[in-house]
């Protein structure tokens, strides 16, 4: 979605590896073409935290941006290193599923929920947009009369990047 391309984004503007994780092999080519070193799908490998390992020779991700929530936060927590951070920026997978905290403390994590921020940090942002080359990505606009179709996109999922509204 808009937020993990985002998020691959600014962490290649940065010069991080990143791994993404996805749910198609057209979706998989794009993220690659976009930087990312290694895509795994997760409809194909459902405990991706283990293929994160794998890639990482066994030491796992330093950051998680994690927006299924708490219905793929475990494989997050998998895929996390040791005394690594997890970004919990959204709940795709669902509201409900089981947290370990010891698993947590035991693997020295932290975990930050992260919701819409102030309007500093908004200014913050649109600052930082104007030094780099990265925009987000459009998968479609629609006029504001097409509203139901839009919807009707974002719940197939089958969008890459954001879906707008025009009016």
């Amino acid at each position: 979605g808009g937020v993990s391309i985002f998020a691959l984004q600014m962490a290649r503007s940065m010069g991080a590896r990143v791994i993404a994780t996805t749910s198609s092999a057209a979706k998989a080519e794009r993220l690659r073409a976009m930087g990312a070193e290694h895509v795994i799908n997760y409809r194909e490998t459902p405990d991706w935290g283990d293929a994160v390992l794998a890639v990482t020779g066994g030491r796992g991700a330093d950051i998680v941006v994690e927006v299924g929530g708490p219905g793929s936060l475990p494989q997050s927590m998998r895929a996390t290193a040791l005394g690594g951070h997890i970004a919990l920026l959204g709940v795709l997978a669902g509201f409900a599923g089981d947290v370990l905290p010891g698993e947590l403390m035991r693997t020295q994590q932290t975990l930050q929920g992260l919701i819409v921020g102030s309007r500093e940090h908004q200014q913050d942002l649109v600052r930082a947009l104007n030094t780099v080359s990265w925009r987000p990505v459009i998968d479609r606009s629609f006029p504001l009369e097409g509203m139901a179709e839009a919807f009707a996109l974002q719940a197939s999922g089958q969008h890459f990047g954001k879906i707008c509204l025009t009016y």
